[in-house]
């Protein structure tokens, strides 16, 4: 097995999920904000889906403002040449694995919850957003810190 410090670090990520209105901008922004000027961080969607103000407020909780954020899908990226796809829903990694036949780029699949299923009162909602949120943390820091 390759240890953490052991694994080549990617120099482009795509952060990848049904709609890139939560989880994946969520993602990439907390990736950037962990691993700034390290490697390059992107979010895309299957297809591009509604602004999130759940998403927007519990990431401004630590001070990371995805406010502007604009949910774009895969095809309306500039450059669709990532090192790595990381799928962060069901949809999204059968998309992935279709990229990565024509485009040999890994894919790695992270079961994250989709936090917009959640109903009820409003503090139960920001709860699984942030749930998601700090899941999506771990993760990134579990992924890409070199020691």
């Amino acid at each position: 097995m390759i240890s953490k410090a052991e694994r080549e670090l990617p120099g482009s990520v795509l952060f990848m999920c049904a709609q890139n209105a939560v989880r994946s901008p969520m993602a990439a922004a907390l990736a950037i904000a962990e691993f700034p000027n390290s490697i390059f961080f992107s979010s895309a969607g299957v297809r591009d889906g509604l602004f999130n103000p759940f998403a927007v407020e519990v990431m401004a909780e630590k001070n990371i403002d995805i406010s502007d954020h604009e949910p774009r899908a895969f095809e309306d990226l500039d450059d669709s040449y990532f090192d790595l796809i990381i799928t962060l829903s069901p949809v999204a990694h059968a998309v992935a694995l279709d990229i990565k036949r024509s485009l040999s780029i890994d894919v790695e699949n992270w079961s994250i919850a989709d936090a917009t299923k959640i109903q009820g009162r409003r503090s139960i909602i920001l709860d699984a957003y942030r749930q998601v949120r700090d899941d999506l943390t771990a993760r990134i820091v579990a992924r890409f810190a070199r020691n």
